[in-house]
């Protein structure tokens, strides 16, 4: 049984003559297409970096190697395109299930999120002023209380 990641059989059969490494072809034969096809799924839906890829899938670094490769060579374009769902040519979004955020409409910001609150302290520190929690100091070098 295969993993959760892994290309289906069926998407298998209709890359697999585009991927280099074929018998006939200059080079070695890739034995291997399909477990780097595999990792490069695993990282593509997990987010994970490279050096986590699990030991069934190859060496990270490796794999990785292989994928810059192949992906300055443009190896990758053919390969989406033979599995690109003809249906999905044409996707149409209905506005009423898009929602924005009130602000992208026009509503006022009230600038007491996080990043409004960020912005303030790094001002604040930018001008020479201590941070909030510490009193104010006197002449005399003193936090007062």
């Amino acid at each position: 049984m295969g993993h959760r990641y892994e290309i289906s059989d069926a998407d298998w059969d209709r890359i697999k003559h585009l991927l280099p490494g074929q018998p006939g072809q200059h080079g070695g034969v890739a034995e291997d297409n399909r477990r780097f096809i595999n990792a490069v799924l695993w990282i593509a839906r997990t987010g994970a970096a490279w050096e986590d890829l699990p030991e069934r899938l190859g060496k990270g670094n490796s794999q990785w190697r292989r994928f810059d490769r192949w992906a300055r060579a443009g190896r990758f374009d053919p390969i989406l395109a033979a599995l690109r769902d003809p249906d999905l040519d044409v996707l149409i979004l209905d506005s009423t299930a898009v929602r924005a955020h009130p602000c992208a409409a026009g509503a006022k910001k009230s600038g007491t999120g996080l990043a409004a609150r960020t912005v303030r302290r790094l001002a604040a520190a930018a001008a020479g002023s201590g941070p909030r929690f510490m009193g104010a100091s006197t002449a005399s070098g003193i936090p007062s209380s």
